[in-house]
């Protein structure tokens, strides 16, 4: 795989002291401001999100789910998917006025032009290779540490991912999706509980909801590894079709949220008449509806949301079918060695 190209120096910014979770904080919040200020078109996004865009709410189960009427989503919500369309996220296709702040080596922050949260971001490889999670939730894990007011979120190539052909997380401000605070207060089912973190499915959220928590980085990077291996491969898909979602709270520690998927798009996905023009991905789980079309927007109901995560979403019943095999390779795991789990 080729790498991407460079912007030259003003449009590059980099953390005074890389590893220091306060500098990268710190910058990104200048990064913001600047773009913010510099870029006529990110001003009037972010602008018009603040001010013109339109939510309401509606109850599903004891979840919230918020439809935000957003015009500017259209683009990514009726974006092309394949190969042959030049990826933007590649430094050379990237407008001039886009700024890049570098993270540990691998990875460029920027701000995302075309808003959901107040405060969004792409964390884009620098490299342009294809958008997998296996062998990436460290470092999901690790940007949560660094921007500790942000969700981190990954979207599978085939679950709402607009750029397949270039690996890339998005961040936004936490206190923005519902499920960041419904995720502790929901009734759970525990697959594997110790000192050090635990696994379960949560089940009164209207949709699958598997919630991994836990002290250390090691301990959900084994969670998760182990849930990957586990989850079905449905047809070409290069991996498992998940939307993860990730934080980090000093007193909670690190939090993971997997949504495994069956289907890409629901088949009412379109433009034409009876159609919804949405396509679920990573915010649209965590409790955030981004709908382009007024009619869609205004004439949504809970129900038909129920629908449409029960048509996307791995059911319930078979999560627990999952489980009864990842809890017997976890039980092995520790048969065989019970001091591998424990707090390093």
């Amino acid at each position: 795989m080729g790498t991407a190209g460079t912007h030259s120096h003003e449009q590059e910014v980099t953390a005074h002291h890389q590893g220091d979770a306060c500098d990268y904080r710190q910058a990104v919040d200048e990064l913001i401001g600047r773009q913010l200020r510099e870029w006529p078109a990110v001003r009037a996004n972010y602008a018009a999100l603040d001010r013109k865009v339109r939510t309401r709410r509606l109850l599903l189960g004891a979840s919230t789910i918020v439809l935000q009427y957003n015009p500017g989503r259209r683009r990514s919500s009726a974006a092309r998917i394949d190969a042959q369309r030049p990826c933007f996220l590649c430094d050379a296709h990237q407008p001039p006025e886009q700024e890049t702040l570098e993270w540990r080596g691998k990875y460029k922050i920027q701000v995302n032009p075309y808003p959901i949260f107040p405060r969004h971001l792409t964390i884009a490889s620098l490299r342009h290779e294809p958008q997998r999670i296996a062998g990436r939730i460290g470092d999901m894990l690790r940007l949560a540490e660094d921007l500790p007011d942000f969700v981190i979120f990954y979207n599978g190539p085939h679950c709402g991912a607009s750029a397949p052909c270039h690996f890339h997380f998005q961040a936004g401000n936490k206190d923005f999706l519902p499920l960041c605070d419904e995720v502790y207060s929901g009734t759970i089912s525990l697959l594997d509980e110790g000192d050090d973190g635990m696994i379960g499915l949560v089940e009164d959220l209207g949709r699958s909801v598997i919630s991994i928590e836990t002290r250390t980085r090691a301990k959900t990077e084994d969670y998760f590894n182990r849930l990957l291996l586990c989850l079905p491969k449905h047809g070409e898909e290069p991996e498992p079709m998940v939307n993860v979602l990730c934080w980090h709270n000093p007193r909670r520690n690190y939090h993971t949220v997997v949504f495994p998927r069956i289907k890409h798009r629901p088949d009412c996905y379109g433009t034409g008449p009876g159609r919804l023009l949405l396509s679920p991905a990573s915010v649209d789980m965590g409790g955030v509806w981004a709908v382009p079309r007024l009619n869609d927007y205004e004439t949504l109901t809970a129900l038909q949301v129920q629908h449409l995560y029960d048509e996307l979403c791995m059911s319930c019943a078979d999560i627990h079918s999952l489980f009864r095999q990842l809890k017997n390779d976890i039980q092995s795991t520790k048969t065989d060695n019970p001091k591998l789990h424990k707090e390093k």
